[in-house]
């Protein structure tokens, strides 16, 4: 892998280790502040609103400036937002600055499919997108096992600490590691803006955009109160345990490559609808009562959520024509639109319904996705609708 790679799959693994570090440790937060489940969620919800908010910013803030200031800078400030939340004196505090690193994680991850149609356009594209989403897939897994593994024996804070190193050295690599990656707009941020909510008009786009909301929304809800579930009876396990339930994240590595290896082959729609078929059997599968079967269920929603992540933002980037960077900074912020309410919702789903309320809530929203998929992403817009 060249240097230019590796900085650009460093930068996708801090970015997404950072957004999930508390999310396997929800229970011990619970148990540190006294809190119920649904605020001790806040700690997820708060970078996802965050990210979902900013999103728009950093596209055509990337399109004026340069891609590789904008990911470098925002990561190196990543680092700094990641060390303070480990010296967070209560739960408020905690979520403000959840918050404030929330606002600076599409820096990198908003950008960086726009500086992939950049650097590596063409034919060789939907594979270096498919190698961001494995890097994202990496990310969340060392979020997850990683900060669960270190809570277990240094505490909450601790796992903090450690991110906030990983993500001061991906910040030095990408400052030395990119190129700047596609050339600056000369007519600045209005006309940059004007060129990313003009991606609106077109149908195929808000269905993609609508296809990541929702796939999110699915993915972050199971995956946010799965350690609630699996520390409860019958189960019981302890943290350490249940943070390493997030290996089957591996899964999701394997899937997303070899979608971007087909995504040549078999039209992106396709393999669209196809992972998010097999993202709602996971599901259902994970309502079952044999822990064995449960963690199956997690495999394959992991394998079919990451099929159709793999694709949908190298959709988006082709479908695209201009103000590309503009275009993927609204499927980001369309995703964690979708996340922030997946890691709310399903939360009090869960304290009515219990996993079973979970699971209705995102399959629910998956199908919103097949729909978004079916009826929207292959539409021509009027304006270019053969005569």
């Amino acid at each position: 892998m060249d240097r230019e790679r590796l900085a650009l799959y460093a930068g996708t693994v801090a970015a997404y280790g950072d957004m999930y570090i508390t999310q396997s440790i929800l229970p011990m937060l619970s148990a540190e502040f006294g809190v119920g489940a649904a605020r001790a969620g806040l700690t997820v919800s708060a970078v996802v609103l965050a990210i979902a908010l900013s999103s728009s910013l950093y596209g055509p803030l990337s399109d004026a400036l340069g891609r590789r200031r904008v990911m470098a800078g925002a990561t190196a400030l990543l680092s700094l937002a990641t060390l303070a939340c480990a010296f967070a004196p209560s739960l408020g505090a905690l979520v403000a600055l959840r918050a404030v690193q929330g606002a600076f994680v599409p820096g990198m991850t908003a950008v960086s499919v726009a500086y992939a149609g950049d650097r590596f356009g063409g034919r060789g594209l939907p594979q270096v997108v498919a190698g961001i989403i494995g890097a994202s897939v990496v990310g969340g897994l060392l979020g997850r096992v990683l900060a669960g593994g270190i809570a277990a024996h240094g505490g909450w804070r601790a796992p903090f600490v450690a991110f906030a190193a990983l993500t001061a050295v991906a910040a030095l690599l990408l400052a030395r590691g990119l190129a700047e990656g596609g050339a600056r707009r000369g007519d600045g941020m209005a006309a940059a803006w004007a060129g990313m909510l003009g991606h609106l008009r077109d149908p195929r786009l808000v269905g993609a955009y609508l296809v990541g909301g929702a796939l999110f929304f699915a993915f972050i809800g199971i995956f946010t109160y799965l350690p609630y579930r699996l520390s409860a009876p019958p189960y019981r396990l302890p943290a350490g345990v249940v943070s390493s339930v997030y290996l089957v994240y591996v899964a999701g590595v394997v899937s997303s490559r070899a979608a971007g290896r087909l995504s040549g082959r078999i039209a992106p729609r396709t393999l669209i609808a196809f992972g998010l078929v097999v993202e709602a059997a996971g599901m259902v599968l994970t309502s079952a009562r044999p822990l064995a079967v449960v963690v199956l269920g997690l495999v394959v929603l992991v394998i079919g959520t990451f099929v159709a992540q793999a694709v949908a933002p190298a959709f988006v980037n082709v479908t695209a024509e201009t103000a590309k960077g503009g275009a993927s900074a609204l499927y980001l912020t369309s995703y964690y639109v979708g996340g922030t309410l997946g890691a709310a919702l399903p939360g009090l789903a869960f304290q009515a319904r219990g996993w079973g309320g979970v699971v209705a809530a995102c399959v629910a929203a998956t199908g919103v996705a097949m729909l978004a998929n079916a009826l929207l992403c292959g539409r021509v817009p009027r304006a270019r609708a053969p005569r």
